[in-house]
């Protein structure tokens, strides 16, 4: 019997925002078992056994509870602690595919639970070699032939005496796929909606002391005009500002949706399960004290989470300062911030209760409209990929921003940030720069990476904008939210005064941009109202005379040209009134656009033209102080438009029997090396390497001088010869590897000199000596948080000395392969630099995406160092020349079948 496995024990979000805790059985379930069966109705009954069946027989509940967890599982699921669904596969003796069936508790059917009780059952039936389910359906079950329907398998379906046979394979389709991640989001979105649109707010801890915590929030969502009633809940007191207070809330005589929690740490465990009985479906818990201070805090916090998970409510916090909704049907300022932004369609996600109220602040002095913000605080319960997914549809927001300080689940804010940026821009702010990766790394690959690269390499392939600071976050965000996405590069500007525009092309080139040369037409046109000293080249410069008529004519003949795709007008104040007059004339140049030309501006004063220059337009125009600031945030857009313009590329699949030559290899390393793993054998290397179609030259393992001259006569021509030992990582540092050598003397001597240049010598390696190519690396190292990272670079000994190599993270497609070897410094070389020969490019390529095909099917490695590969010319391929691999247990959180399932909580159960 294979071991419990606990990866299946999770939380899961329902379609109608409710959630429940899924977990695989255990033979001490009879109980649970009987329980449920006792609440099904007769009806579901009937359904599930096919007879009118009152009560389950001792040796049924063994059936049901005692499984081997590969070809027999059940996973049952539990709603505030009683048992409400069962969900099991049996598979058909000699066969690939399983019965599988499904009972529900009349109460809870139609939540979604059977749907996502099948997804997980076929997620897992899949690991263990099961090739597809079946069911056998009564013709009146019309519920569960629904579930069968809404999975997006590709069904087959036969009828005999009434019944159903429903045959559907347990492999991922793009059609299950599209449907689980449909799912997904509408639960996940409905889940939210009572804590962003509540219909009735309590705050237990409200206060009328103004300085207090509890005082000031619950003054906030007074003050803001909150739609629904507002019911403060306080022990002591009878009146609020005005409001009848409750002792506890479950005293308040209505309904309510949300409770903001503002009492010390101790009491919140107790308030939680009040609001719980209350039938509260969405708590905010500002107070602190828990995770985030230690062992002791982190306890209640688990406590906390299980009053959270046993009821179904949703949870922002704890250690949070809130949540705000500036949508007019609500008006909810949730929060203590001692500011309220404008309404806009700006998203904003905070980690930082601190940072939160200054960036409130910032958005409110820069008059940047806020649709959502919410502190998430030690993001408990509801997390950053939970809210990404609620904005995606939201109509109020246009623009997704983050501050983050950790991820919880990269992989699947990956897959999230792939899909929603296309139609919405995500721009962040990841703290931790500095804090590089001090991981003990036993590889070139493992020394290369960090954290922060990884962080890179994930928001690169998310297309997900990184900037440094919150300024800059705002500066991106108020372009896009305000501007169309540049369809390119072509910049043009208009400006009053030479310098800022000198400094504005200077800051553009710096980032990518060009400023085009103009057409002599178009050029001809803008100087027809221009002074004779003014420049019609591109900068436009309208020397210091230039005013609103100026501005606005050489605006609108650039943005109609077809000749830029956006447009920077810098002004600098000649005069006290000069400012807001070339705000008015570019706010009607803009008003009198729809096309898709971007338009932004330079006000170099403070302050100078913010609030004027959109107030007439459709569209407001995002206003800076100096260009170059204005020159990143359009870079960004740019770069933005063009990730949305990518090919997203294809990953490469191995066939069936490559995966079952590496899977031969890793299991019998895994069994022999054990819980704490190891570095694989050469030759297991060179199997899972030549599986994955990759080249590698003839070689021969030596345990003694005469072993290796007879595999250097086997092998032919010269050879090279490597030590084998643990502790050379660098093998040419120490003295072990000589090459180009051929005669058994000449053979004799370098074994006897690598294998005396280390201390634990395992023999050597001797291999055919290639000749001529490039030195590349490519490698894999697992961050312990976003999983493998695939790597590319120069390689040979001044791999790190150089650090010439970049970054992504696992799974890469063929896009991604191209960018990876383009973006390198040393790309030049394989193009053939100062007559070098060039080399096999597309080959090195799909090498990228081999090893990547080669870590999805092995996903116990740990690190993997190919260095260096010998890249030859055009057509004759790679070669690699020298490979590293090690194995480590995989833990149940980071097993490949559980790392992303849509609709599955971001938090571990508790």
């Amino acid at each position: 019997m294979a071991a419990y496995p606990s990866e299946y024990q999770l939380d899961i979000v329902l379609s109608d925002g409710g959630t429940a805790h899924v977990r695989p059985i255990r033979p001490d379930d009879p109980p649970l078992v009987r329980s449920m069966f006792e609440r099904l109705g007769p009806e579901s009954r009937y359904f599930r056994f096919f007879k009118v069946k009152k009560t389950l027989s001792d040796d049924e509940l063994r059936r049901f509870t005692k499984v081997d967890y590969e070809d027999r599982m059940a996973l049952l699921a539990e709603i505030g602690g009683e048992m409400v669904a069962l969900a099991s596969y049996d598979r058909e003796p000699g066969e690939d595919v399983a019965e599988v069936a499904f009972a529900v508790v009349d109460q809870h059917q139609g939540r979604g639970l059977g749907t996502k009780l099948l997804e997980l059952l076929t997620n897992h039936a899949r690991t263990r070699g099961i090739g597809g389910f079946r069911a056998y359906v009564l013709g009146e079950n019309s519920q569960m032939m629904r579930v069968f329907r809404n999975s997006g398998y590709e069904l087959t379906r036969t009828i005999e005496d009434g019944v159903y046979t429903v045959d559907f394979p347990v492999s991922e389709s793009k059609g299950s796929a599209a449907a689980a991640e449909e799912r997904e989001r509408r639960a996940v979105t409905a889940s939210l909606l009572p804590l962003f649109f509540p219909r009735s707010v309590a705050v237990i801890g409200a206060s009328s002391d103004p300085t207090s915590i509890g005082g000031m929030l619950f003054a906030n969502l007074l003050s803001e005009g909150f739609t629904g009633p507002v019911y403060p809940v306080n022990p002591t007191a009878k009146v609020i500002r005005s409001v009848k207070a409750y002792p506890t809330v479950n005293d308040v005589p209505d309904v309510v949706d949300l409770a903001f929690i503002v009492v010390p740490r101790l009491f919140v465990v107790g308030v939680a399960k009040q609001c719980a009985e209350k039938g509260v479906r969405g708590i905010v818990v500002i107070s602190a004290g828990f995770s985030e201070t230690g062992e002791a805090g982190a306890a209640l916090e688990r406590e906390l989470m299980e009053v959270v998970r046993g009821s179904g409510m949703r949870m922002v916090g704890p250690n949070c300062m809130g949540l705000l909704n500036t949508a007019a049907s609500v008006r909810l300022n949730g929060t203590f911030a001692p500011v309220y932004p404008p309404a806009g369609n700006v998203a904003m996600s905070s980690q930082s209760g601190a940072l939160g109220i200054a960036i409130l602040d910032y958005a409110t002095r820069n008059s940047i409209g806020i649709s959502q913000f919410i502190s998430v605080g030690n993001k408990a319960d509801v997390s950053g990929n939970d809210l990404i997914l609620a904005w995606e549809d939201d109509p109020a927001t246009d623009v997704i921003t983050l501050y983050l300080e950790s991820f919880g689940n990269p992989r699947k804010f990956s897959r999230l940030a792939r899909r929603i940026g296309r139609s919405k821009p995500i721009v962040a702010v990841k703290s931790g720069r500095t804090a590089a990766g001090s991981r003990a790394a036993s590889s070139h690959t493992g020394a290369l990476a960090s954290s922060d690269i990884a962080v890179d390499a994930l928001f690169r392939q998310a297309g997900v904008i990184r900037v440094d600071t919150i300024e800059e976050l705002f500066d991106a965000a108020n372009l896009l939210a305000n501007q169309p996405v540049p369809a390119g590069d072509r910049v043009g500007i208009v400006t009053n005064a030479g310098g800022p525009g000198i400094m504005a092309a200077d800051a553009l080139e710096a980032s990518g941009l060009r400023l085009p040369d103009l057409s002599e037409e178009l050029r001809s046109e803008i100087g027809k109202k221009l002074p004779a000293a003014a420049s019609t080249r591109n900068p436009v410069d309208l020397i210091a005379a230039g005013g609103p008529e100026e501005f606005a004519h050489a605006t609108a003949l650039l943005l109609e040209s077809g000749e830029v795709d956006s447009v920077m007008a810098i002004y600098v104040p000649t005069s006290p009134q000069g400012a807001g007059e070339v705000a008015a004339a570019l706010a009607r140049c803009q008003r009198g656009y729809a096309g898709e030309v971007a338009l932004l501006s330079v006000f170099m004063r403070d302050g100078a033209g913010r609030s004027l220059a959109g107030a007439e337009g459709m569209r407001s125009i995002p206003t800076y102080t100096f260009p170059e600031a204005a020159a990143l945030a359009l870079s960004r857009a740019v770069n933005h438009g063009e990730w949305r313009q990518r090919d997203p590329g294809t990953e490469l699949e191995l066939g069936d029997d490559a995966a079952a030559g590496i899977r031969g290899v890793i299991d019998a390393a895994v069994e022999r090396l054990g819980p704490e793993g190891g570095w694989l054998q050469p030759g297991e290397v060179e199997t899972c390497l030549r599986s994955a179609g990759l080249t590698v030259p003839d070689s021969r393992l030596a345990g003694s001088a005469e072993e290796a001259v007879e595999a250097a006569a086997d092998i032919g021509g010269p050879v090279v010869v490597k030590v084998l030992s643990e502790s050379a990582l660098h093998k040419s540092d120490v003295g072990g590897v000589v090459l180009g050598v051929h005669g058994e003397s000449e053979v004799a001597e370098a074994y006897q000199a690598v294998t005396s240049a280390v201390e634990d010598p395992e023999g050597a390696l001797v291999q055919e000596l290639v000749e001529g190519g490039h030195e590349v690396l490519i490698g894999m190292t697992l961050d312990p948080t976003f999983g493998p990272l695939v790597a590319f670079g120069m390689g040979g000994v001044y791999v790190e000395l150089l650090g010439d190599v970049s970054f992504r993270i696992h799974p890469i497609t063929d896009t991604d392969a191209v960018e990876m070897v383009t973006e390198t410094k040393g790309f030049k070389l394989l193009l053939g630099y100062r007559n070098q020969p060039p080399g096999d490019i597309e080959a090195v390529e799909r090498a990228l995406q081999q090893v990547s095909a080669l870590i999805d099917i092995a996903p116990e490695l740990a690190e993997m160092d190919l260095n260096p590969v010998k890249v030859l010319e055009p057509g004759e391929g790679v070669r690699v020349l020298d490979a590293r691999m090690r194995v480590a247990a995989v833990a149940p959180e980071k097993s490949p079948a559980m790392r992303d399932l849509p609709g599955v909580a971001t938090k571990p159960p508790v």
